[in-house]
């Protein structure tokens, strides 16, 4: 299985782009939020994370393998976690991630079902289904990424901010507690590199 391909952006269309890696070139699919982030970058080498599925009907043993990539792992998880809810799955999904996944999550939190149904393909009762599933596991993924990073780096960003919210919650913080010393942090607008870094910030703070 592909969880990750780095090479050149040859194309970019409507809803997939077309990666160059070495001799052979790849079809990678992305959600809307993501093909907005590497609009301007045709030409350059992007990176992005990947999930496999199968397309097609099984019954007519007709399967086309696909490639659906992302900036960082925290979209990754993101996107995994949507398409497990009953009735969306990869295509629906995939058509519905239009917004950044710090917008929706926060939606989800919130249990604003009306701001999910704005989503395509979303109709009230899939709303429902994914604030039910999910509203207690949005937290880390309703960070906002802005700019405490500089816009290059922005998908590292979100990995920082992920991995730190784990590591505060298995340090015995609540998921609101750990939410909340993470935007404290960030508020200041220095850049962060790392993980240690940022958490080290977070307990001098506590500490001051």
């Amino acid at each position: 299985m592909i969880t990750r391909i780095t090479g050149r952006l040859v194309s970019l269309e409507t809803d997939a782009a077309t990666v160059a890696v070495g001799a052979f070139e790849y079809e990678v699919y992305l959600p809307e939020f993501v093909r907005r982030q590497i609009q301007g970058m045709i030409g350059d080498e992007v990176s992005l994370r990947t999930i496999e599925y199968l397309e097609g009907n099984p019954q007519s043993g007709r399967l086309t393998p696909r490639m659906i990539g992302f900036l960082s792992n925290a979209e990754k998880q993101f996107f995994e976690m949507v398409c497990s809810v009953d009735g969306v799955g990869v295509k629906k999904a995939l058509r519905a991630m239009v917004r950044p996944v710090a917008e929706v999550a926060t939606a989800i939190e919130e249990q604003d079902v009306k701001q999910l149904t704005t989503l395509p393909g979303v109709g009230p009762a899939v709303a429902e289904r994914i604030v039910a599933k999910l509203r207690r596991k949005m937290a880390r993924f309703a960070l906002i990424v802005g700019q405490e990073f500089p816009e290059s780096d922005v998908a590292t960003g979100r990995d920082i901010l992920s991995e730190t919210f784990q590591a505060l919650v298995a340090l015995g913080h609540s998921e609101a507690d750990a939410h909340d010393k993470i935007e404290q942090a960030i508020a200041s607008k220095k850049k962060y590199k790392s993980t240690d870094e940022l958490i080290r910030v977070i307990y001098q703070n506590q500490r001051g």
